[in-house]
């Protein structure tokens, strides 16, 4: 099955294959944007002026490569592979590789990256112990607040990704299970 429907694949329109070559690559962008701001929104927290390239260029690479890898891994293998029918299913993988991959990491992310940072250059009052957890937990607070938009629309796009690959392996399975076999037109 896997190998018929890549073969199909081939056969698709360019925008189509763009599309679902590519859109993973859009979600990954749209995470490293988001590591972006989380990183801005955590060093102005904790008063860090200094390394903004070393603290800027991780929080942009990591959640890139890392919600590419698990959009891949999650939606488009297994419907490459035949493995995902579902098109629930694959809206709400592509949902929820959009909230974790995309949108909380890079925020889990920029915390211990932005503490080393005010730590090293003591640029902020680190907690006493036994109040660490509390500290993070209170300086985090108003961080997710204004990362809720950037979470909601990480959430949206991984959704309409998925819904969209789906509809793109309908169109694989249609051509596979018909007898002309010529290209698909929209």
């Amino acid at each position: 099955m896997a190998e018929i429907l890549a073969k199909n694949f081939e056969r698709l329109p360019d925008a189509d294959k763009k599309f679902f070559m590519y859109g993973p690559m859009y979600l990954g962008g749209n995470a490293g944007l988001g590591g972006m701001i989380a990183n801005s929104l955590y060093r102005r927290a904790l008063n860090v002026t200094q390394a903004p390239i070393a603290s800027s260029l991780p929080m942009t690479v990591l959640p890139f490569l890392t919600t590419v890898a698990v959009y891949n891994a999650a939606v488009c293998s297994p419907l490459l592979s035949g493995d995902l029918n579902c098109p629930t299913c694959a809206l709400i993988r592509g949902g929820l590789v959009g909230l974790l991959g995309a949108g909380l990491y890079p925020i889990l992310l920029a915390l211990p990256v932005n503490a080393g940072l005010a730590t090293r250059y003591s640029t902020a009052p680190m907690p006493q112990k036994g109040n660490h957890l509390r500290f993070w937990w209170e300086l985090s607070r108003p961080i997710l607040k204004r990362m809720r938009a950037v979470l909601l629309l990480q959430v949206f796009f991984g959704a309409f990704l998925g819904s969209r690959h789906h509809q793109k392996y309908i169109q694989l399975a249609q051509m596979t299970y018909t007898s002309d076999g010529e290209e698909l037109k929209d």
